[in-house]
Parts: C-alpha cells; structure tokens; sequence
C-alpha cells in the first residue's frame, strides 16, 4: 500500500496577488486624475506636484476682503518717541525774597510720545483692487498718546520758603508743561513721517501675504 501524500492548499500567495492588485488600482487611479488634470486645466502631474511644493497658490481678493483686514488692525501705532528731561517748577512773591517766600521744585520726567495711522478710517474709494495689484491711500499718521512714566517720573528736590508751604497744585502743573514739551519734540523729531512711513511698509507687507504681486501703498 502506498503512503497517501498530502498537500497544502496554496494560501501564501493570494495575500501578495491581494497587495499586487491594490497597487495596480492605485497606479491606474493616479493616471486617471493625472489624465483629468492635463484634460481640463492643462496641468500634468508634474506641475501640480511643483505647484504644492513651491505654495504657488493663487487666491482671488476683492476690495471688501482687503478693506476688511487693513481695518482689522484698528489703530496701527507704528512710532514709539521717549525723552528724559529735567523740568524746573517755580512759585515766586512779588514782595518776599524766595528764601522767605518761594516754592521751587526739579522734576525727573520720562516721557513717551506713541504716533501711528488709525486704519479704521479707511474709506473704500481709499483702496483698488485690479487683477494682482493694489493701491492703498492710507489715512494721515497722528499722535496716540503722550503720556508720562509714573514709575520713572519723580521730584529729584524741593525748595520751600521760611514763611511759605509747599503748592499742591505746583508739580501738576509742572507735568502738564512736560507733556508739552515731549510731544512739540516729537513733532519737530519727525514722529508723524516716521509713523507714515513705518505704516506703509506694515501694510506693504500684509498685502504681499494675501497674494499680490504690486503693492502701492500711498
């Protein structure tokens, strides 16, 4: 009697003709969108596989979309002007010597002059918008604020007379005279150009952001 020999079905190959019919799919899959691509818009695979690497993406802005997010920055302060000053304040009689009568204070000042160009209001008829460029008429930088430093603002001495006291309203007055003389400085420093110009090339560059090629920004 001979030996009934036994064989096993052969089940390790369907798991690679499985894999060898799923990248077959695959690849006809890519030629058919890559065949579509070149049909309707021209692009090849190729160009569409640089196009993603390199971001050459083109997105279409109309005029609202970019008066939409030049106001969005609200008041753009673009400048900061410091200056530190000793401001003298003085109370004089007009009979008693000061060392009887008089009043008479040094005061450190730190002061901060911020200027910049408040975008919201910007109108429409300020922006055009044509294919890839764009201009801009931006409105005119003015000062923000001028304020004094607290913390680095202080009376450095104070000289009062025998016979007199100390004036409450004294060094009031003298940082209110501070905070005039800090921002006459800043406009004679050019604070409102500087602020103009630094404007311009902020929304210069927003503008190259959203996509386009020629940016005037007046």
């Amino acid at each position: 009697m001979n030996p009934e020999i036994q064989t096993a079905p052969a089940t390790s190959s369907r798991p690679l003709r499985w894999l060898i019919g799923i990248f077959i799919g695959a690849l006809l899959m890519v030629l058919i969108i890559g065949a579509a691509l070149w049909a309707f818009t021209g692009f090849g695979l190729l160009e569409m596989g640089r196009m993603i690497r390199g971001g050459q993406v083109h997105i279409s802005v109309d005029q609202p979309t970019v008066i939409r997010q030049i106001q969005a920055l609200q008041r753009l302060e673009s400048v900061s002007y410091t200056m530190d000053k000793i401001m003298v304040g003085e109370r004089e009689n007009p009979v008693l010597p000061k060392f009887l009568a008089g009043d008479r204070l040094l005061l450190v000042v730190h002061g901060e002059v911020i200027a910049g160009v408040d975008l919201s209001k910007l109108q429409p008829n300020d922006v055009v918008v044509h294919d890839r460029g764009v201009s801009i008429r931006l409105p005119h930088a003015e000062i923000f604020t001028t304020r004094l430093d607290n913390g680095k603002t202080r009376v450095y001495s104070r000289d009062t007379g025998i016979f007199s006291t100390p004036d409450p309203n004294l060094e009031g007055e003298v940082r209110q005279e501070a905070e005039r003389q800090l921002q006459a400085a800043a406009l004679q420093d050019g604070i409102l150009k500087t602020a103009d110009q630094n404007a311009r090339q902020t929304i210069t560059s927003l503008l190259t952001g959203l996509g386009f090629s020629q940016v005037d920004v007046k």
